[in-house]
């Protein structure tokens, strides 16, 4: 692995080993004509560039000349579906004509189209395009994305996605970290239709057990008719005895109280949250869960943004991902995630960069590890094309990177 220095750089980067919360999330280190260097995938020195000692630059291989312009901590995605089989254009057109994303499901269609399509797919084919989507995310500057399962709903077809997960994440020519999720409880299968209460015993009895060690996080849908509170509960309460971390996606469709849960039950995040009472934003500013929001998808459904500013206000702290899935969001553009966030749910450009960086990193578990540019971090950083870190959302949902840097190995130069 070669040593890297990147001098004369604009660096811009929140700080610390947590969640930055309310008003911390409007809070950046400036840098300007900085340098940093990674020795062996981590940051050795971050700071001033006058005062890079001549030693740590001669033991170098790499040295970049960033001559100005903005290096940020790599965008972590925290929530994508990345791992799927088939796609699903026609419904997209339905939403378009006026059907409802819960109408669509309804009618066989949704989640259960995918699962239908991922059940027969090879693993090959499964890897193959998720590799695909992977280099599309390091070219808009991701260095850690989390990929769920779900599409399988079933023990095999569940830990084949899981398999091809960690695969991606084991390959060695691989250019970002992968984070798994089990996501057995995304739907109700059709073999179990009408007897939710059972296939969630046999998701506790069954494929909580086969899945465990091959994901991180265990998440669930906790949504009317599809998941509700006292399911929800039973259901995270094994997944937790069994050693998995938790996630919900939470009142996405209507306000159910998944929020609420998710306090209670101490989640790392709770996600979508487009439909979250106050009550909700109280608990999760109490318990510290992230508030990941996912503008792309509410975009993609014509529903209102989540409440960001409800959550910054609160002193919770907010992520933002993509939900790149073959449904609701077939989207992974960070760009427009950027610039959703700023002129719709009204964040400020510091606020979006914490929630895509460093508070991205900690609804993963990761905020020890990545999302700031700090000596001991990975050495994930992207270089942009200005001087400005402004221009992010200024030049709307177009790219910015010029050059991705993860664990220390240049990735992408665009």
């Amino acid at each position: 692995m070669s040593n890297i220095v990147i001098r004369h750089a604009n660096i811009v980067t929140p700080v610390g080993n947590s969640a930055r919360r309310g008003k911390e999330m409007d809070m950046l280190t400036v840098i300007p004509d900085g340098a940093i260097v990674i020795s062996d995938g981590r940051i050795t020195y971050c700071g001033a560039d006058r005062n890079l000692k001549a030693e740590l630059v001669s033991e170098c291989h790499e040295s970049i000349d960033a001559c100005g312009r903005v290096v940020l901590p790599g965008f972590v995605d925290s929530h994508t579906h990345l791992v799927f089989g088939g796609y699903r254009p026609d419904e997209f057109e339905w939403r378009l004509k006026g059907d409802s994303y819960m109408s669509i499901m309804e009618r066989g269609g949704g989640i259960q189209s995918t699962v239908n399509a991922t059940r027969v797919e090879s693993y090959s084919e499964l890897k193959k395009k998720a590799e695909w989507f992977i280099d599309r995310m390091v070219s808009m500057g991701v260095t850690t994305v989390e990929a769920k399962s779900g599409y399988g709903l079933d023990v095999a077809t569940e830990v084949k996605m899981l398999d091809v997960i960690d695969s991606l994440s084991k390959d060695a020519d691989r250019k970002l970290r992968v984070v798994a999720t089990f996501l057995g409880a995304h739907a109700v299968p059709q073999e179990y239709k009408g007897r939710t209460a059972e296939y969630v015993d046999f998701m506790i009895r069954e494929m909580i057990p086969a899945v465990k060690g091959k994901a991180v996080f265990c998440d669930i849908f906790t949504e009317k008719n599809v998941f509700e509170i006292d399911d929800s509960r039973r259901f995270l309460q094994a997944a937790r005895e069994a050693g998995f971390k938790l996630k919900l996606h939470a009142d996405e469709i209507v306000t159910l109280g998944g929020a609420e849960l998710a306090s209670e039950m101490g989640a790392v995040s709770a996600d979508h949250l487009l439909h979250v009472s106050d009550q909700g934003v109280a608990k999760m500013a109490e318990s510290g869960t992230v508030a990941t929001l996912l503008p792309l998808t509410a975009f993609a459904l014509r529903e209102p943004f989540a409440p960001a500013r409800k959550f910054i206000d609160s002193g919770a702290a907010v992520a933002l991902a993509t939900d790149l899935n073959p449904g609701s969001c077939f989207s992974g553009s960070i760009p427009l995630t950027i610039a959703l966030a700023c002129i719709y749910m009204k964040m400020s450009v510091e606020e979006t960069i914490t929630a895509l960086t460093l508070n991205g990193a900690a609804a993963l578990d990761l905020a020890s590890e990545t999302g700031s540019i700090e000596v001991g971090k990975s050495g994930d950083v992207v270089i942009l094309e200005f001087e400005n870190y402004r221009m992010l959302p200024y030049y709307v949902g177009m790219n910015c990177v010029n050059t991705v840097i993860s664990r220390g190995r240049i990735v992408a130069h665009n």
